[in-house]
Formats: structure tokens, sequence, C-alpha cells
């Protein structure tokens, strides 16, 4: 080994335990025993895509990134990088010598909430003091008054990173100026969108991050107690949160008399069971009481009466986190970033047919087709963009037309959309836009909490009619009835869980128009996605009879004699796909063609 130790980092957040990096770190806790190599832990760095990462810190510095790493490559990285100095050059995937284009994942990016991430250890006070923790909040605690934190965050831009974008600053300022003496503040953590998995990695790579930014801002509103409702099926953000809130009450950073001044703060863990409409607040704060989780009519908003009556500033883990660096290194560093109206960075989750799927960190304004290509690294399956869908079940599907259409709120809500808490899901040409909406009412309708007619009654029949039209019985009237509903739903409805279901049935409508009408009146599925409107079928010109199909099909639908073409039974297929996988000759086709003449 070298004079000066080796380091070497694990991602273990959830992604990369998921794809075998904990064997990856017991293999090489084994293979380092007796050595100077120092083995770390740490977060996701965002490339979910070829987890598991190792990192390998040369006594230099120099930076070598392996990606999708196994228990069975730990020998060949411990002889010939650690012993011999020599990179194994088919894993790398970062670093000199590395023959991918992975970095333009990372170039493409501003790091600012993700720079801790995959270089820190969570669960080390001391590794998160060593690259500025705490220092946001040392300085607002000994050197400013709780209105010149407030008005620092006014000077930033700051908006909340939950979806709606309001002004965090407005926020804190209502809180603190509502009467009363018992406040409290309180961060959403209870990421519910499919796909979603920002506040996760935070939570996982970065917990001190949310800690301190909860603490400004109870020095700055006026509170004393701080809740963090997390929901129970993210068991490791959960365990290192705990961790650090320990770490951090050992430090004095949390506790009575923080950093030997008069302000004191506890904060206390809310598990949640996992229902999406307690992600809107007033629904959160129900469900912290101990209550059925449900909305609440505003006014009175939170800021004036919230948790148990008291006056409550929520924000969700991505705003919070941006606050201790806001305070650190001041308003003007992070203000300059971002757009006029939206400053700053955002956090997506990157997702769908996309090559390089992870979590990304943009300047506000980066428009789509940065984040899908050049971040990205554009579609995984060779076909054509056709369209993205930014905001979870609540926000809106943006076709590849609009792909220079920059990100941030108001350029997303011209168009139809919202920024949501930052899903981004990349389609290609074979998705199906009317299959897509379908996907995502299912989801709101079941998650609805029941409490208003308009979102309880009217997403479900605007699903009973998108599963009318997949199933090819739709009627000329459908499309239009499907906008009336929509807009009373929004107009009517009692919170943001409904007033923003019908965003993407409205946005497909807008400019998938024409899918729909080959749906409802010529009875095909542009995408041949839509069970009751495709077949599959076998080109006896290229079967050769191998059976491998008949011997794959649930339902017993293909016949035919060995070495000879084979058939399936249109009225016994159930459309599975299992044949069309499983044939080697590409003999089977899939097949939607129009029924009826418009």
């Amino acid at each position: 080994m070298h004079s000066a130790p080796y380091r070497v980092k694990v991602g273990l957040a959830t992604c990369g335990i998921a794809s075998g990096a904990a064997k990856v770190y017991s293999a090489l806790e084994q293979a380092l025993q007796g050595t100077d190599v120092r083995l770390e832990r740490t977060g996701c760095i965002g490339m979910c895509y070829c987890e598991p990462l190792v990192e390998v810190i040369a006594p230099g510095g120099e930076s070598y990134m392996y990606g999708k790493v196994t228990p069975e490559d730990v020998p060949r990285l411990v002889e010939e990088h650690l012993k011999q100095g020599k990179p194994v050059r088919e894993l790398l995937i970062m670093g000199e010598g590395a023959e991918t284009d992975d970095y333009s994942f990372l170039q493409g990016q501003h790091r600012i909430l993700l720079k801790n991430c995959g270089h820190i250890d969570p669960e080390d006070i001391e590794s998160y003091m060593a690259v500025g923790g705490y220092e946001g909040l040392k300085k607002a605690l000994t050197s400013m008054t709780p209105e010149e934190v407030i008005e620092e965050i006014k000077r930033s831009g700051l908006r909340g990173r939950g979806g709606a974008g309001f002004p965090t600053h407005a926020k804190w300022s209502f809180t603190r100026q509502a009467p009363g003496k018992q406040k409290y503040i309180v961060c959403n953590a209870d990421e519910g969108d499919p796909g979603a998995f920002m506040d996760r990695s935070i939570l996982e790579g970065d917990p001190h991050s949310v800690l301190e930014g909860m603490l400004i801002a109870g020095y700055a509103i006026g509170a004393n107690t701080g809740y963090i409702y997390i929901r129970a099926e993210y068991p490791l953000a959960i365990r290192r949160l705990k961790v650090a809130i320990q770490q951090a009450q050992e430090r004095g950073f949390l506790g009575e008399r923080i950093l030997g001044t008069d302000y004191s703060m506890q904060i206390i863990i809310r598990e949640g069971a996992g229902a999406f409409v307690c992600g809107e607040e007033t629904a959160l704060l129900m469900s912290i009481e101990g209550k059925r989780g449900m909305p609440r009519f505003r006014p009175p908003f939170p800021a004036q009466k919230g948790l148990f009556g008291h006056p409550t500033s929520i924000n969700n883990v991505e705003t919070f986190a941006n606050v201790p660096r806001i305070l650190h290194q001041g308003a003007a560093a992070y203000n300059t970033l971002g757009t006029e109206e939206s400053k700053g960075t955002k956090v997506f989750a990157l997702a769908g047919k996309v090559r390089r799927g992870g979590l990304v960190e943009i300047p506000m304004g980066t428009t789509i087709n940065e984040i899908v290509f050049n971040i990205g690294g554009g579609i995984s399956t060779g076909k054509p963009f056709k369209a993205v869908q930014t905001g979870g079940p609540s926000g809106g599907c943006i076709p590849a037309e609009l792909g220079d259409t920059p990100v941030d709120y108001e350029s997303l809500k011209k168009i139809g959309a919202i920024m949501g808490s930052g899903g981004l899901l990349v389609m290609d040409e074979e998705t199906c836009m009317v299959d897509v909406a379908k996907y995502f009412l299912t989801f709101t309708k079941e998650e609805s909490c029941g409490k208003c007619t308009f979102c309880r009654a009217g997403t479900y029949q605007m699903h009973k009619i998108l599963e009318r039209i997949t199933e090819g019985k739709g009627r000329e009237e459908d499309i239009d009835t499907l906008e009336e509903l929509a807009e009373k739903i929004k107009a009517g409805s009692l919170c943001g869980l409904g007033q923003t279901a019908p965003n993407p049935v409205l946005t497909t409508i807008k400019y998938f128009r024409k899918e729909y009408d080959a749906h409802v009146k010529e009875k095909y599925c542009p995408a041949k996605k839509c069970k009751a409107l495709i077949e599959y079928r076998i080109d006896p010109e290229v079967c050769t009879g191998c059976t491998l199909c008949a011997r794959q099909c649930p339902a017993g639908a293909i016949s035919g004699e060995k070495k000879e073409a084979h058939e399936i039974d249109q009225s016994t297929c159930i459309r599975c796909g299992l044949c069309i996988n499983s044939c080697k000759y590409q003999a089977i086709t899939v097949i939607s063609e129009p029924r009826v003449t418009a």
C-alpha cells in the first residue's frame, strides 16, 4: 500500500442497497482488513442508473468512480487499484482512464442541495461539520435577529419546493407575526408522488442539513418545537434522522440553550402511513394530531391556526435543506442562480425512458431538453422522445415539441403543467398518452380522502371514462365530458390533490388530441399499448415452429406443429406479451389498426 491511505466510499442509500451495495460494502470490509485503507459509507450521489457505486480516492486526491460493482469485483479493485495503483477500466465510469460519457451527468448540474450527498457520511456529524455544517445556524443565532434571518431568506428569493412555490419568507413572516407564544415548525417529508425520491435521498445522504434548516426556521418564527412528518416506507431515512437528532443534541445544536444562547428547540419524528393526501399541509397536521388525514377548510391558514390550534409554518425537505446554505454563504450567492421569479436550483427525480435515471439538481430555467439529453443522456430505447410528465399525478404531460421550455414555476404554469415536488418522467413514442392519463387518474382516485364530492366522485367518473376509451368503447362526447369534469373538479375541490388531479388529462387532451380521437373514433391505439385495441400476430414467413412461444403462453392461445408456423387465437389471447418477449426470431409483432373510419 502507499504511504498515505486510500479512501473508499460506498453509496449506501436505498437505491444502492437495493442494487446490492451492502454486499459490496461487506466484501470490501473483509478484503481490507489489516490495511490502512479507510472504508466509508455515504449517500446517493444521484447516479442511480449505475448503482452500486464505489468511489476510490487516491492519496493525492484523485477520484475514481466505479459503477455496477458486484462483490465478485472487489478482489480486482483491491489488488489492481489499491495495491498496484492501476484503475480497473472496465468498471470505471468517472476518473482518469474512464471510457464512458458519464461526466456529462454531473457537469450539467449545479449542486447545492446535493453537494454533500454521495460525499459525506450521513451518520457522522463530524463529516457534515467538516464541509460547513451548522455554520448557518451559528451565524443566525449569534449575529442575526429573527427578522434579519427572514429578510435574508427574502433576498435569496427562495420559494417552497413542495410544489406550489409559495415564497418561504412570507410563510415564515406570517407565522412569526401571528399572535400566540406556542408556535411550531413542521417538515413535510411525506413524499408521495410515484417515482419521486428527492426528499428520501436528501434525508438519507445529508440529514443534518434538514435539521439545521428547521432550527434556523424555528428561530426565525419563534418556535421551540419542530415535527418531521415522514412516511414509514422510508426506514433508512428515519433511522439516519434519528441518528442525526441524537448527534445534534450531543453537540449542543439541538435541545436547551443551543450554542449557549437563549434559544431552545426539540425536533420530533412522526411516521405517516403513506396516504398521498397527507402531503397536503392541513391533512398532514391532522395526521400529526392523531386524527384522520383530511384537508381542513382555509382560512384560517396554518400560519394563523395550525398544529394543535397554534401558528405553524410548514415547508418540505428540499426547502429546509436550502436554508443553511443561504445563511452560510449569503443570499446574493444563491439568488444569482435561476430566473427572475424562480431563484436557486431544483432537484428532480429523473425516471422513465431515459438512459441515465437518478437525481439531478439544475438551476431554475434549465430547459427540458437539457435535462433529458445533456444530463439524462437521451432516450434509453433509442425511440423518438415523445413527452415528459412533471409534478407527478398532479402534474402535466409536456410534448417533445415544447422541449425548449425552461423549467421554472411560471414557464410550466403557462403550458398547463406544474413543478410539483420534482418528479420528471420521460416517455418515448411507444407510450400511450391516454393510458398515461388513466394511470395517474387511477392513483388520484384511489388516494382521494373522499371529503369533497368534486374530488371523490369527479375523479371516479373521469377514470371510468378513460377506462372506456382505452377499452375501445369510447363515445364521441367523452372527450368533451372529460374536459368539463376536469374544470369543475379543479374549481370545486377543497385541497390541492383534487384541484390538480385533472392536470394529466387536460394536458394530454391539449397536446395529444389525435391519440384520443384515434381511440374514440377509430378504435385503435397508435402506441400499441391498450390491450383491448391490439393483437399479437405471428408472421408465418419468419416463424420456425420452435414452440417456445406456445410453451410460454399462460392462456394456451398459441397452436401449431413443431417446425411449422404457429398461430395465435385472438379470442383466447390475453395480450400479456410473454410470447413476443420469448421469440428469438422476431416473428411476433403487435398490431393496432383502425377499426372504424372517422
